[in-house]
């Protein structure tokens, strides 16, 4: 049966659409990973080491915050328009942060970064619902996740690249030209949809009561153990501040008449089970991929072209496997076991991870890479998938968002608690073992690859073993929350996947008003 027209024109359509879809999925994707090679000596010439953690946190939480409302604005005003705003924003934080001078300038540049890059995300995704059937979605969302999975290594490697070259302000400088073009191809080839009401009420109070929640947890997350004993009044207050940002935002959302993530989104089971799965992905992904590069220019001794190349297993498990995927998933409709595999396989290369000593060999290491790049990209796309054909089209932007929110969450957490629990581990270990003047000058915060080279052979493999210590064993940690996550995954009931968008759009009224029903029964409920 044919599930997309076999009209050549439409067919073009779809394809240059989707190219420019893909060009903003990777501006958004390569930034999460293109500083990791470059970071160490970013934190060294800005003497910045001890807000290592910060520079990939102010990013993540910039787009964590926004996703939301982009994926409700979205369906309300149209995508194009913001998917705009968001390139702006994007390209404006990259101008700046290749103009920083110090690190605050630089984390600032980082969070507006985040701003624009959550809408790129989510909005992305979102488009691709407008113009695929769900049957065949499978497969464009299978190498949306490819581009993801090429980003993970085309990030480092051009990080590493920039930084040995040109130098590492670079990093920022190549997404100003790219960020044009992607303004351009959103202009030329995608469409402005009729907006579906004409006074779209904007929820400004659900939006900011999710925003402080959400950067209270995650300030929480990152100063805990590290700046701030987690027993401290600023660690309990911002864990107060979060909790009861959350209750006061659930209330807020069962009383707006346009909520920016309506609670009946919570009814469906399929959603609040892949909720469940996307935050422990982005847990085991973001905790592992922010700070592996910077493990193997230290510990392992690589430049940091070196160490993106090193990571090109992971990139070729997920470019792979996403795609494969996503190919099974349009011809034989069946996706249910994906995830739950993936969740598994994830948690055995986390595992592989937590036993690499520094005295281990390079392949070792790129086959636990391998690994974990073939688990993530099992179920990465899968997820989406699955929320995106639990909802009606009127609101397949705001699932896709809260699903890429709770993603990021995890993720951010991820970054945050791995970052700072890495970080702390090291500084102790550092400040126990290394004298004062082992960092020539500058303390632990200035330690780069290059001065970690050139220290006496005694201090150097202090501070080599001190980086396998302080990191390797966070990843075992982390091995059960996949476990949790499989066996959660589970119990997801496998919908049929629509064959036309004409299809969707028939059964759109219905959608409608179970979500309105929904919604009535949640306000019922107060």
């Amino acid at each position: 049966m044919s599930t997309i027209s076999t009209d050549p024109h439409q067919k073009r359509t779809i394809r240059l659409v989707f190219a420019a879809l893909m060009l903003v999925m990777l501006l958004a994707s390569l930034s999460q990973t293109v500083l990791s090679t470059a970071l160490p000596t970013i934190v060294g010439s800005l003497n910045g080491a001890d807000h290592i953690a910060w520079v990939m946190t102010a990013y993540l939480l910039g787009m964590t915050v926004t996703m939301p409302i982009y994926g409700r604005l979205g369906d309300r005003l149209g995508r194009k328009p913001l998917l705009l705003l968001a390139i702006t924003l994007f390209s404006l934080g990259s101008l700046l942060g290749a103009l920083a001078q110090d690190m605050s300038v630089l984390i600032a540049a980082r969070a507006v970064q985040g701003l624009g890059g959550g809408g790129l995300m989510v909005l992305s995704q979102a488009a691709i619902a407008d113009v695929v059937p769900a049957r065949d979605r499978g497969k464009y969302m299978g190498i949306l996740g490819a581009v993801f999975g090429l980003s993970s290594v085309a990030g480092p490697l051009l990080g590493g690249w920039f930084t040995e070259g040109p130098g590492w302000r670079w990093t920022f400088w190549i997404n100003v030209p790219l960020g044009l073009l992607a303004f351009v191809a959103v202009v030329t080839l995608l469409q402005k949809p009729a907006v579906e009401r004409a006074k779209a009420r904007v929820d400004y109070l659900g939006m900011t009561l999710l925003a402080i929640a959400t950067s209270a947890l995650i300030l929480g997350a990152t100063w805990g153990g590290h700046q701030y004993d987690w027993d401290s009044p600023q660690i309990i207050g911002l864990a107060v501040v979060a909790v009861a940002g959350a209750f006061a935002f659930v209330a807020a959302e069962r009383r707006a008449q346009e909520p920016v993530m309506p609670l009946a989104l919570f009814r469906d089971r399929n959603f609040n089970l892949t909720t469940v799965g996307v935050i422990i992905l982005g847990v085991a992904m973001f905790g592992s991929l922010s700070y592996l590069p910077t493990y193997l220019q230290m510990s392992v001794g690589v430049d940091a072209t070196h160490a993106g190349l090193m990571m090109i297993p992971m990139m070729g498990g997920m470019l792979v496997t996403s795609i494969t995927v996503g190919q099974a998933v349009s011809r034989t409709g069946r996706y249910r076991w994906y995830p739950v595999a993936g969740a598994i396989v994830t948690g055995l290369g986390l595992f592989l991870l937590s036993t690499i000593d520094i005295e281990d060999s390079r392949w070792r290491i790129e086959l636990s890479l391998l690994v974990l790049g073939i688990g993530i990209g099992l179920g990465m796309q899968v997820l989406t998938l699955i929320v995106q054909n639990s909802f009606s089209h009127r609101i397949v932007g705001t699932a896709t968002a809260a699903n890429n929110f709770f993603r990021q969450v995890g993720g951010t957490l991820g970054a945050a608690a791995v970052g700072s629990v890495f970080t702390s581990r090291l500084t102790d270990s550092l400040s126990k073992q290394l004298p004062e003047s082992g960092a020539s000058g500058g303390g632990s915060s200035s330690l780069t690859p290059d001065s970690v080279a050139q220290l006496p052979q005694e201090l150097h493999d202090i501070v080599v073993g001190a980086y396998n210590e302080a990191l390797m064993p966070i990843f075992l940690w982390l091995v059960p929350m996949t476990l949790v996550s499989a066996a959660v995954l589970w119990f997801v009931h496998e919908k049929p996947l629509q064959h036309t968008i004409e299809t969707v759009k028939k059964d759109e009224t219905l959608g409608e008003q179970a979500l309105d029903a929904a919604e009535a029964m949640t306000g019922a409920e107060r």
